[in-house]
Formats: C-alpha cells, structure tokens, sequence
C-alpha cells in the first residue's frame, strides 16, 4: 500500500469523513477514537516520590487505533494532529505524537497541528494553510489536571473504604459538586415555614380603566414581606382599605429603560438554556450538539452546522458578526439592527483558551431550511442557538416602566402599582431567555394613563395567604450555573461531573431536581469533617485558576502539583490513627438533624429514643455494606433500621419504604395488579402473580429511570417490551426497541445495538433508531458495504472487494480472503482476487470431515487446562 504523503489524525469517524472530502487526495484522514492511553487504575501510576513522573497505558482499543495510525503515518511526509480544539483535544494529540515516537514511526516525518473552530471547507482548509506546533502549555495544564484528580481519587478513596464501609470514591470536583447538594438539601430540612399576608385593591381611573395596586405601607410603617404575619392582622390591614371609597394618585414615576440582550451560548449557558426550554439534560444537550458541530449532508457535502460546543467564550468572529447582522436586516429591517456591532468579552480569565462562542457556521441555515435533515431534538437545539446568536446581534428592546403610589384618605395606608409597556421589542421579537423557577411577573402589566393628585374609585380589595418557600433543590441548569459561578469545573467538565455523581448512587434525578442519597450524604460529611479544605469551593476554584495559568505559561505545572501534595499527603497521613468510633461520632453529629428530625407534632418527644426498647439512643452505626440506624444498648436491644428519615418517601432509597410490593394499578386488558418490586438485581415491574408453574411477566428498571415518577402507563410499557418503532427506511425490515441483560437496545434483523446514555427506550423514534444503528459499528463486516465489485468468479457469483476491522478482505460467497500486508487494495484484480479466495477456501476443513465428539472435545480441553495449570511449590 503506498503511503499518502499527508496523515491526518482526528478524533471521530464522522469528522474524518468530512474532512476526508474538503482535502485532496495527497491527505488520509483517520479517527483516533478520542484518547488511545490513559493513566492505568493501579497505584503508582503518578508518583510523587518521582517528581510526578506518570506512566500511561495503552489500552486494547487504542492499541488498535495506534496501529492503524502508524501504518499510514510510515512513509509520509507530513503528521497533522487535527484534534479538538481545548485542552483535551491538545493532550489527545500529544499522547499519539508521543507514543507514535515511542514507537519509531516518526523519522522524517514533519508533525504539525491544526485546529479550527468549526467544520466547514473554508474553515478547515484555512486551518491547514495555518498549522502550528503543540502547546505545551496545554499540555501541562492537562497533565496537571489528570495527576490532580489521580492522586486525589486513588488516595482518598481507599481512606473511605477503610473508615467509611459502604462508600464508593471521592473526586476533586465531584465531591465539591456532591457538597452542594447535600447542603442544598440540609438547607431544605431545617427549613420552616412561615405564614404572611399580602393585600391588593383593584382600582378604577377617572377614565374607567380597572388596574391593580398592591399595598406597601400602613399606619405610616413600610410593610416588609412578612410584617402581616397573620389572618388577624391581614384582616385589620383589609379593614381599612375597605373603609377608604376612593385613592388618590401622590407620586407618579415614569422612566425609559433598555434591555440588551444576552451573549452567544457558552457551554454552560446552552445546558442551563436547553434544560429550561427544552427538558434536555446535560448529556444529551452534549450528545446532539456534537452531532451538529460534527454536520450533516447537504447538497452532496457534509457540513458542520454549529462551531466547537465546549467553550467558556462569549465572543464571535468578524465574519459571524458580520453575517448575523445581514441576517438580521434582512428578516427583521434595519430598526432592529443596532448602529455597530455589538461585541462580547468573556470575563472568565483564559476563557478556553479564547475560543468563539457556539454558534452556527451559515446563519442562512434557519431552522425551516433544516427542518428535513435534522431530527425533533437536533432542530430544537440548533433552532435555539440560531436565535440566540442572531439576537445577540439585535437592537436593545425599550420598554416603559411606571411607577404609582395611591394614599386612602387620611393617609393611613398606602398603594403602590407598576406596569411596564414595551415600547420598542428589539431583540425579544426573536428571544427571551428562559428563567430556572417562577418569577414574579408583577410588573408586567399595562397601566391607564394617571394624573398626580387624580382620584381613583376603590372597586375591590383582598387578602392573601402565602407560605414562605424552601430554597429548591438544584436542577441540572441551577447547578452547572453555581459551579461556573464558583469557577469550579470547565465547560468539558460539567456533564461527567454530573453523571459520575449519578453513576456512583451518591445522587439521583427526581423531577429533574437533584436530591442527595443517603450515602451521598455520609461521603460529604466525612470529608467535610477531616478533609474540609479539600472540599472547600474557594479552595477547588484556587486550584482551576492555577490550571489557567499552567495553560498560559504564568506557572510551572509541577509546582502546583508539588504545592497541593505536600499538604495533601499530611492530611491523609493525619487519618491513619482514625478510629471508627470516631468518624461515627463525627457523621453522627453532623447528619444527625436529618436522619432524627424532630416530630413537629410531638415536639417534646426525643428524635432519637428506641421505639423497640424505649431506653437506647438511636444513632449512626456502620457496617460492612455501609451506614444504618442502630440502638446503643446493642446487644441487648437489635432494633435497626436503613439509613433513611423515618417515614420519608423512600427508607431504602427505592420508593419502597416496607420492602413489600408496591401496587402501580390495573392493567386494563387483563386485570391483574402491575406492581413495583425490589430483586436481588435491582427494581422491575411485574405482572399478577403467576401460578401453576408459569412465571408472572416482568421488566427491569432502565438505569437512571426515576423510580418516583414511575406511573402505571410507564410500568405498563416497560412490560410490552419490545416495541416496534417502525420500519428501516433502507430495507423495509421492522426496528424494534427493547431491554436486555445489557441494558436497552435497538434491533434490526439480526443486529443488536446499545442504546446510548440519554435515550429513552421507550419513546425512541425510527429516525433516531436508525441513526444509531447508522452510527453503531458492525462486527464483523463493514457498515459501508463493500468498496467495489471485482467481477464475477468462474463457478458464479460476484467477487466484491471490503474494508474490514483486521484489513482490506476480497470476498466470494461466504469464503473472506485478507488481502496480504502491504498489498495495496486499490491495485487487487479479479485474477488477484480469485488466487487469494482459492487458498483461502482451501486452508478450510471439509465437511465431510468427521466431527470431534463431545468427549473428544471434553477431553482435549481437559488435557489444555491441565498443561496451563502452574504447578504448585
């Protein structure tokens, strides 16, 4: 095979297509598959004893990709290393520059690196035009942070195993993450609520326009929120304004003001903005915005739609802002097009190392355009960061705000009332964006026009109650919004912080709001009580602008690391003389308001006394699988209970607070009970009873369904599984979704697929089944079909040429023939071709062979086995 005198090493397959067919034909693009070695899970693999010397491994699925890259990269003039354009996409070059190196493939060969923020031909080509050495600086600030989260994870998780049973692993970040959940919640349970009064009178003008006006002050005092504390004075207060027939208008405020709009999206802002408008979560936001920076086919050439998705950055190109402003004139007229551009600067210094903001590539692609390519999720998504971006662009909107206090005669209270008009909408025509909870929209409404000194009728005035709100749990937005205040976590951060906290049972999704388990709970105090500078936020967000300024070349990567190891190492060591009874003592103090809450009811009566011997206390204890509640006059008294508030929603942490079946309902075309239980592997929903032998019908639980909002509808489609969801487009032959021993899948004839994280089995739709059945790589064969015909062999049937896993393979019926190392498959004649299938076919045993018995067989697998088998001494 002849070498292209150029590689190109980029991270997916779908990007290597593209880019494939915006290069000539002297380039041969090939996908690295993301990172092909890692830090291996063992200790020592960063020592510090070595001046943090590290030792990377190679995996099986990198070692495949490596092979591969160093096979095209012998012979070539030029190593282009086209990765991501961030830290991650900088060490993902490195570790293949460095270990084709180690693997003396480089001599004489030019390595050189290329980025560009979106993948379309102009932007690419003039990437290549532009090519740059590796950033070592970046590559520090990526070494930093892998030895970082390495010695924090292999050296504090072995500490909880050993004081705190039951407990998974701790993360630098993940547990900073863990920490505001928990304290959220722990804000949520000492939280009590408290009774107030608001008073309102709708009011008539002299013109008989009706409006509202709430009251701000009685008996000459300024009402706070919760000054009327109660009915009786709620009543009092209503007393009087009932009393007054008419208000007169005192003081009357008008002013102008400008709104402007919101920056392009940034990482954050697209999470926080797709979960508000769209339910998406941080994944699959990150899963469909991959895809459409990645592109699609239009017109024959595959094209990103939208720029780099993992950006901290506000700012947009010259070209971009030049377009949208085009755009913008175009559709909405020059009123809505501000005199010059309007320009973002990130405030977050060493924002991603200045990238632009996401955007689409051709703001002429609107979303009615793309409406026959994308899928209902992908055009949602591309349609919000359109608007965005265009807005971003637009004049600000000018609205009208009045202000009017109204006095009841005597001037025992008074009333105020505002109304926004909008005078010009601007930008909001096109965008407004969205809020995390009800906002008071007092305020919004129109006001007639008032004169000072003008007297108003008093149609009617009311009161009522309310309750003082807990503070809500975070939803994904909420949380990644708090930690990008914090400066904890990056923009590529910020989903696998949220899913690892998931994976490791410490939290869980319920209503789309986070809520701690309880071992979530037990791994943030115990780190809150002897690792407390490790889980501080000013601490965590010290430590991410250290990494900046690793990746701006302000700071030597390996004193920070020297810097955190040193105090590090001695807090670790101060755990070593910790006894259990100790960090009882501590959990228990710290949990113990949440795990005994006092009985506002029965206020006098101790939390914490043993309901089975009404003489123990009731306090943490923990065992082998982790935490429970036991009494202290054990063993005398045995009473235990799981570690949960008695009485909540879930003791066990399922939903089933007795461990007994849970009923969902009736299902309607058989009438038996569909119910929820708990089995050795996990909850699923049953069918009846069974009998006479026959197993009631069952379904597991996909991983990460909230068992909460499990209804009898959703129970009852998890028992249907599999459905059909429709028939291939291609072949006509029915897709089908369903749950196996692995989880759920998607079926075409005989071919099974994973559903990926973030995909609902049981609402995935064809065009996205076949999608991921597109997308998914097949064994065995390639998923292009073969390259090329050959030609018709002798004895009948075609002779086709294919790309296989182990190599170019000629194929005749069912005999597969590997083309010999170096043998360029573009020269492979059908002669050629009939050769190779002919030695192949030949090498096969007959079938007229006689086959091996089952004790033959049994037998020489025993002979094998005992000849492997080390002999003892």
């Amino acid at each position: 095979m002849t070498a292209s005198k150029h590689v190109v090493v980029v991270e997916s397959p779908a990007k290597a297509k593209t880019i494939n067919r915006y290069l000539g034909s002297d380039f041969d693009v090939v996908a690295s598959y993301g990172h092909v070695r890692d830090l291996p899970a063992k200790d020592g693999s960063v020592d510090p004893a070595q001046d943090f010397s590290m030792v990377w491994q190679v995996d099986g699925r990198g070692e495949k990709r490596l092979k591969d890259i160093a096979a095209r990269v012998r012979g070539a003039d030029t190593l282009y290393l086209a990765t991501d354009p961030d830290r991650e996409g900088e060490a993902i070059s490195w570790h293949i520059a460095e270990e084709l190196k180690r693997r003396r493939v480089l001599k004489d060969v030019k390595i050189q690196r290329v980025v560009f923020n979106e993948i379309t031909k102009k932007a690419v080509q003039a990437a290549f035009e532009n090519p740059r050495d590796l950033d070592h600086h970046l590559v520090d600030a990526y070494l930093a942070r892998r030895a970082l989260d390495y010695l924090v994870g292999f050296t504090l998780s072995p500490v909880l195993w050993r004081k705190l049973p039951g407990s998974r692993s701790a993360g630098r970040v993940q547990s900073v993450a863990l920490r505001l959940i928990s304290e959220r919640e722990a804000e949520i349970e000492v939280f009590r609520a408290q009774e107030y009064w608001s008073l309102a009178a709708s009011l008539k003008s002299a013109e008989g326009e009706t409006f509202k006006a709430r009251l701000t002050h009685l008996d000459g005092q300024k009402l706070d929120r919760l000054d009327i504390a109660n009915k009786v004075a709620a009543d009092a207060a209503l007393a009087v304004l009932r009393a007054a027939p008419t208000v007169e208008v005192t003081t009357l405020e008008q002013k102008q003001v400008r709104r402007h709009p919101q920056p392009p999206f940034t990482t954050s802002t697209l999470q926080q903005e797709a979960s508000r408008k769209l339910g998406l979560s941080a994944s699959n936001t990150m899963r469909i915005a991959q895809k459409l920076y990645e592109g699609i086919t239009l017109d024959g050439e595959t094209v990103g739609l939208i720029t780099y998705m993992r950006t901290d950055g506000v700012q947009l190109s010259g070209d971009a802002i030049a377009a949208a402003r085009s755009v913008v004139a175009a559709d909405f007229g020059d009123a809505y097009l501000p005199s010059s551009p309007r320009v973002y600067k990130t405030k977050a210094k060493n924002a991603q190392e200045a990238h632009e903001a996401i955007r689409p590539t051709d703001l002429r692609r609107n979303s009615k355009f793309l409406s026959r390519y994308l899928d209902r999720d992908e055009l949602r998504l591309y349609d919000l960061i359109w608007k965005r971006t265009l807005a971003s662009q637009m004049e600000s909107a000018r609205l009208n705000q009045t202000a009017v206090d109204l006095a009841v005669p005597g001037g025992r209270a008074l009333l105020r009332a505002n109304g926004t008009v909008v005078q010009f909408d601007g930008f909001l025509k096109l965008y407004e964006e969205g809020r995390d909870d009800a906002q008071d929209d007092e305020g919004s409404a129109r006001l007639p026009a008032l004169a000072q000194g003008e007297t108003c009728q008093m149609v009617e005035a009311e009161a009522e109650q309310h309750f003082t709100q807990p503070p809500p749990r975070y939803s994904e937005a909420s949380l990644i919004k708090k930690l990008e205040e914090l400066g904890i976590g990056r923009p590529s951060t910020y989903t696998s912080i949220l899913q690892v906290l998931q994976d490791r049972n410490y939290v869980r999704l319920e209503k789309r709001r986070f809520l701690p388990e309880d071992r979530g709970r037990l791994v943030t105090a115990f780190l809150s009580s002897f690792f407390k500078r490790y889980v501080e936020y000013d601490f965590t967000a010290n430590l991410e602008n250290q990494l900046d300024d690793i990746s701006g070349g302000r700071i030597d990567w390996k004193a920070v690391l020297r810097e955190f190891w040193e105090a590090f190492d001695t807090a670790i060591g101060g755990t070593k003389d910790l006894k259990i009874s100790d960090v009882i003592n501590a959990l228990d103090e710290d949990l113990g308001p949440h795990f005994f809450p006092i009985d506002a009811e029965s206020p006098d009566r101790d939390p914490r006394l043993c309901p089975s011997c009404n003489e123990g206390r009731l306090g943490l204890r923990l065992g082998k699988t982790g935490g429970f509640i036991g009494c202290s006059k054990y063993p005398d008294c045995r009473y235990t209970r799981p570690l949960a508030v008695p009485g909540s929603e879930s003791e066990n942490g399922n939903g089933d607070v007795t461990g007994q079946p849970r009923t969902l309902g009736e299902d309607p075309n058989s009438g038996l009970p569909v119910s929820l239980r708990q089995g050795p592997f996990g909850l699923y929903v049953q069918l009846g009873e069974g009998g006479k032998g026959e197993k009631p019908k069952r379904s597991s639980l996909p991983k990460g369904m909230d068992v909460n909002a499990l209804d009898l509808e959703k129970a009852l489609a998890l028992l249907s599984l599999p459905r059909e969801i429709g028939k291939h487009p291609e072949d006509g032959e029915m897709v089908t979704a369903g749950l196996g021993r692995f989880g759920p899948y998607i079926k075409h004839g005989p071919r099974f697929v994973s559903l990926p994280v973030g995909d609902d089995v049981l609402s995935v739709g064809l065009n996205r089944a076949v999608t991921i059945l597109a997308e998914a790589p097949q064994k065995g064969k390639s998923a292009a079909g073969p390259l090329k015909t050959l030609g018709t062999h002798p004895d009948g049937g075609e002779v086709t040429l294919h790309s296989g896993r182990y190599g170019p393979y000629v194929k005749h019926g069912k005999v597969n023939a590997t083309l010999p190392r170096g043998e360029d498959k573009d020269t492979v004649t059908l002669d050629r071709a009939i050769e190779l299938v002919a030695k192949q076919a030949a090498k096969k045993p007959s079938k007229s062979a006689p086959a091996k018995s089952k004790a033959a067989k049994a037998k020489t697998t025993k002979a094998k086995s005992t000849k492997a088998r080390p002999k003892k001494g």
